[in-house]
This record gives structure tokens, sequence and C-alpha cells, in this order.
């Protein structure tokens, strides 16, 4: 069955089974999140990234990042994480960070319904919220 983009569905992602490499494998481009299920306030959000990102933060609130393949450096003004498929790292809100990977790494995101990808730094790279997939 093809899948859409688009807005959320009546379930929220809810009750079901949620395949989160299928559902990666419909997103066409990097750095490109999208939410694939709610619970109360939260989103989670797949992407597949490659490369570096951009310096930002989010001041209210935390990350959380799940790596589902490859591998994710979290770099830190004072240090970096290193993060390989099944591990998870949490970024406390305020701090400020960058996410890299050398080659194609495949995530979950888990953080608040509206936060922007790009934190509190605009760019090129900031995407629309709440884009399902």
């Amino acid at each position: 069955m093809t899948q859409i983009i688009g807005p959320a569905p009546a379930s929220r992602g809810q009750g079901e089974a949620i395949n989160l490499i299928g559902k990666i494998g419909l997103i066409d481009g990097h750095w490109q999140p999208r939410v694939v299920a709610e619970m109360n306030d939260y989103q989670f959000k797949v992407v597949k990234i490659e490369g570096d990102f951009l310096w930002h933060r989010h001041a209210e609130t935390d990350e959380t990042f799940i790596v589902l393949a490859g591998e994710l450096r979290i770099d830190f003004r004072d240090g970096s994480i290193l993060l390989r498929a099944g591990e998870l790292a949490v970024v406390p809100k305020g701090v400020e960070h960058k996410p890299y990977a050398e080659s194609e790494v495949k995530l979950l995101l888990i953080e608040p319904r509206g936060v922007v990808n790009t934190g509190d730094t605009a760019s090129d790279r900031t995407v629309m919220n709440d884009v399902w997939v």
C-alpha cells in the first residue's frame, strides 16, 4: 500500500504497528523529519540524515535522538557523543548542538509537537512542522 505524505491520520499512529524503517523509506531527501505517531503532546518523527547540520538549540524542550541505522555524532561546544544503531541520547533543553553523519543515518526523534527542527536558528534547513508520513 502506498502512503502519501500529508496531514495526521485520525489514529495519530495509536493502536497500530508502525514500521519505522518502512516509513523512512517514503521520505525523499535528507534532513526532512516526518511525524509517524503522537503521544499526548509529543511527536515521534523519522528522518534520514547525511552530512553536517547546523548549530542550534531548543530553549524550551529536551530532544531525543534514537539511532535506527548508521552512526550519528552529536557535537556540543565542549565535546561530542557518538551513537550507533540501537542507542539513544537526550539533548537537554537550551544546549547548543549539531548532528553529523558521515554516511546516511536513520533516526527516530521524540519531541513536543511544534518544535522547529533548527531550533532558534532559522536557515534553509528549517522545515515545516506536523508533516506526516
